[in-house]
Order: structure tokens, then C-alpha cells, then sequence
């Protein structure tokens, strides 16, 4: 756990999300009122735009603690966030396996699959809500109180109103209550006991708070498919793009699932119903979208442990967990302590880390840039590199409304491609601009070096600045 926590206190904020949820928190404290439709771009501006409602918990949240601490705070968050998370699943893989050991190991697992989505956004409240659900579930399923199946129906209520992912935190009861079914079943006995009984319950209870309890009741259904089905998100976010062995965490993702397979197939002890369905569920989900390999992880963390307790135990009934010397456990539980406080964001200028993680915020957002923007009152309208856009939302609204940005959905395909081909400076990428009124490029000599180079040659554009994360020019006056 003090690894992780360590981990993401010195992982910057990347650019491309964190700072339009901000500015959406920020308006929702000014006005009291979630917005509905954009007012950031001028290029979509009034186009109803759900999303902010299924965030707006999560991006209030983000926006006060930036308030009250600046990106410090919101990064030390994330990293209790995150390890909370993790923490959960870590507790609840002990007690199925009764092995510290054998618990971390699954956790890591987990953790190793989760890496890529660690960024700060408000998903992240989503890993937390799940890990502590499936802990729930598994105290349930020890003891069959279902007192604890209580807390499912807020940590729903919370979820619905900051992540779409909630349908996930249904699937996991479902997947419970499957478990609760089919025991009884295959003794012969009555399906529906107390504890199928509990979960029933709490899947309803969960589904109702899912719709009712968010500003788009049972139209949250509809924004999700809608998402989801939604081809520029599909081809156009990396995430979403099914994962490859061409990528690490898709190389780890897909070994991990033939591993999991096959340790479930060869296991001493006899997969749950539940078991062969989360691996079904969240392995058919990590193998469409890169998104899903977390869940996946995440999901099988607990029946990992259990499995592997199992062949352990089969190989090594006797064996047992060795406690070690108490005083080199004290002394290196100080030490992994120490470690975590001085890997506090605000201990971070003097640790000695590579450039990219170095800083609090990515080098890669355009922060001098835009405040040279802002200083030399530049003419708009504004293009820009689309990972700018999030930045430009929180910082240099309302001079510079945005062409494009993070917000996928909220932009036609028609447009995406014209973004592209100016990108890619295709024949034509000057008309498109002067079609678009643009007389300000802020462009990523990282992402587009082809439209740099194009516009550096180009007598029609000045170039006015330039650093590793953005070049700006400016459209010269005719004669």
C-alpha cells in the first residue's frame, strides 16, 4: 500500500481531463446550478452536454480542495484515494485466503492492471466505491448480515452522481446473488434464503437510487448507451481501444487473463458461479476497451487470492506464514512510513525525480503558454492541440473559448476530422482554418510537428512563442 501511495504522490496531473472538470466545479460552486449545455468552445457552444451531469459530485469536490490547497492537496487526495482502494481489496483478499502474502500478491496484481487509469479525474472515486462494495460483499458472504448491505445503497447514491460506471457496482451484487442462488440449488434446497434474500434487495434498492437519485433520473440510461456506442469516442480516446500486446498494460492485461484462466481451471477448489462470471464479465470488458482492464483486475483480485490459497494449501497443507524478527518488522514499517511522508506533494521539489514527474503538473500543459495568451491578448479565435483544451477551459476562460478538447462526445465527427487533417496540415488546413475565423494556433510540437513545421513556412502566420509544451502564431494582417 505504501508503494502505491508513494507511486501516485509523485505522478503529475496530466493535462488532458483534470482541469474542464475543475472549471465545471468551479461553476457549479459560483452558480449553484449544474450546467447542461457547453459554453466553453465556440465551435459547439449551446449543444446540451449530459456528462456534466453524471461528474458534478466528483468536479465540486476537485474544484474545493484545489481551492483550499492547491494541486498539493487534490494529488495527496488522489493518493489516499487510490490506496484506500487498493487497501479494501487488500483486506478483503485476507480473508478469503487467509495469507497476507498471498492477499498482496493479488492486490498487486490488481494494482499492476490499474497503473494507466491513475491519472486525476473523477473515476477514481469509482475504484474506491467498488473496492469497497466487494469488501461488503465478502463480509456478507461470511456472515450473512444484512446489515452490511445497507451501506451499498449510499456508496450507490455517491457513485451515480460521480462516475458512469455505477452500473458496475450492480453487477457485483448480481454477481453475489447468483453465488447465494445456486448454492442452495445445487443442494436441492429452496433458492430463495436470507442472504439471497439480503441481496435481492440491495440490488433493487441500488437500482432505484441509480435512478432516481441522480439530476437525470432515468435518462441516465440513455446518456450511458449513448456513450458508449459513440464512434469518435471509440476511435479517437486510447483508452477505449481495445488493448494489444503492442502496449505494456495490454501485454499484462491479456497474459494476466490467460493466467487467471487457467488458475481458476486447475484450482484445488471449485470456481463460484460468481467467479466464472466476473471473469467473464470484466474479461470480455478489459478485451473490448482499454478502460476495462482495471475492472478486470479489480474484480479478480479476491478470487485470485482465493484460488491461490487454494493450491497453496494443496501443495503445502502445513505450511504457515512465517512472522519474522518484530524488531525488522518496527524497522522497516518506519521506514516505509517515512517514505510516504516525504513522498507528500509538498515535500516533492526536494526529492530527487526525472523531469516528467518532477513537477506537481505535467510539463505537457500549457501553462506558460497560456499565460502568454493572456498577457499579450492575442486575437481569437484559438487552435490549439486538443490535450490544450482542458487547460484553456480552466484558465483562460471566457477570452479564449476552445476548438476542441477532452470532452469527446461533445464534438460531431465532422469536426474531428477537420481538427485532424489541420493537424496532419493537410493541402487545404489553411482554408479550413480561415473557414473557422481561426488567428491564433497553440500547437504541440509534440502532437502535431507536421502543422508547426507547415505553419513556420507559411507566409500568412507569425510564430510568437515557443516552449517544449506549445508553440503559439499568430495570423499576420493582409496588406
Amino acid at each position: 500500500m505504501t508503494g502505491i501511495f508513494v507511486f501516485v504522490n509523485t505522478h503529475p496531473i496530466r493535462p488532458h481531463d483534470f482541469w474542464w472538470h475543475m472549471a465545471v466545479g468551479r461553476q457549479i460552486v459560483a452558480t449553484h446550478r449544474i450546467p447542461t449545455v457547453d459554453t466553453f468552445s465556440y465551435t459547439m457552444r449551446g449543444t446540451p452536454y449530459p456528462s456534466y451531469q453524471a461528474f458534478w459530485l466528483m468536479e465540486v469536490l476537485l474544484y474545493l480542495l484545489y481551492r483550499a490547497g492547491g494541486a498539493p492537496l487534490v494529488v495527496m487526495m488522489q493518493s489516499l484515494t487510490i490506496t484506500l482502494a487498493y487497501g479494501a481489496l487488500l483486506l478483503a483478499a485476507q480473508r478469503v485466503s487467509r495469507s497476507w502474502r498471498i492477499a498482496a500478491a493479488a492486490t498487486l496484481f490488481a494494482a499492476a492492471l490499474g497503473l494507466d487509469d491513475w491519472n486525476v479525474r473523477p473515476q477514481v472515486i469509482a475504484f474506491l466505491l467498488a473496492a469497497l462494495e466487494l469488501w461488503l460483499l465478502e463480509e456478507h458472504r461470511r456472515d450473512g448480515s444484512p446489515l452490511r448491505l445497507l451501506l451499498l445503497v449510499p456508496l450507490m447514491a455517491i457513485w451515480v452522481n460521480a462516475h458512469g460506471t455505477f452500473p458496475i457496482g450492480m453487477a457485483f451484487v448480481a454477481l453475489a446473488l447468483l453465488d447465494a442462488v445456486w448454492t442452495p440449488w445445487r443442494r436441492g434446497e429452496r433458492l430463495l434464503t436470507r442472504g439471497s434474500l439480503s441481496l435481492l434487495a440491495a440490488l433493487v434498492a441500488m437500482g432505484l437510487t441509480a435512478l432516481l437519485c441522480n439530476p437525470r433520473g432515468a435518462g441516465i440510461v440513455a446518456y450511458l448507451r449513448t456513450l458508449t456506442t459513440d464512434p469518435a469516442v471509440q476511435h479517437l480516446v486510447p483508452e477505449w481501444s481495445p488493448p494489444t500486446f503492442q502496449t505494456w498494460n495490454g501485454a499484462l492485461f491479456l497474459v494476466g487473463l490467460l493466467l487467471t484462466a487457467a488458475l481458476l481451471a486447475l484450482s484445488p477448489s471449485r470456481p463460484r458461479p460468481a467467479e466464472i462470471g466476473a471473469f467473464l464479465l470484466f474479461g470480455l470488458l478489459g478485451l473490448k476497451t482499454s478502460r476495462g482492464v482495471i475492472w478486470f483486475g479489480l474484480a479478480m483480485a479476491v478470487p485470485i487470492a482465493r484460488h491461490l490459497a487454494a493450491v497453496f494449501a494443496a501443495s503445502s497443507p502445513a505450511a504457515e506464514e512465517a512472522g519474522g524478527a518484530p524488531w525488522l518488522n518496527r524497522a522497516f514499517a518506519a521506514l516505509l512510513m517515512a517514505g510516504a511522508v516525504l513522498s507528500l506533494p509538498w515535500f516533492k521539489s526536494a526529492l530527487p525525480l526525472p523531469p516528467p514527474k518532477a513537477a506537481l503538473i505535467s510539463p505537457e500543459t500549457p501553462v506558460a503558454a497560456t499565460d502568454y495568451l493572456l498577457a499579450h491578448h492575442l486575437p481569437p479565435q484559438l487552435f490549439h492541440a486538443m490535450p490544450f483544451g482542458s487547460y484553456l477551459i480552466w484558465a483562460a476562460q471566457p477570452d479564449y473559448p476552445v476548438f476542441v478538447d477532452s470532452r469527446i462526445e461533445l464534438y460531431p465527427s465532422e469536426l474531428w476530422r477537420d481538427y485532424l487533417r489541420i493537424s496532419a496540415a493537410d493541402c487545404d488546413w489553411e482554408a479550413r482554418l480561415a473557414h473557422y475565423g481561426v488567428r491564433t494556433l497553440m500547437l504541440s510540437p509534440v502532437e502535431q510537428p507536421a502543422l508547426v513545421e507547415a505553419a513556420r513556412r507559411s507566409p500568412q502566420w507569425e510564430e510568437r512563442y515557443a516552449d517544449e509544451a506549445a508553440v503559439i502564431f499568430v495570423r499576420r494582417e493582409g496588406p
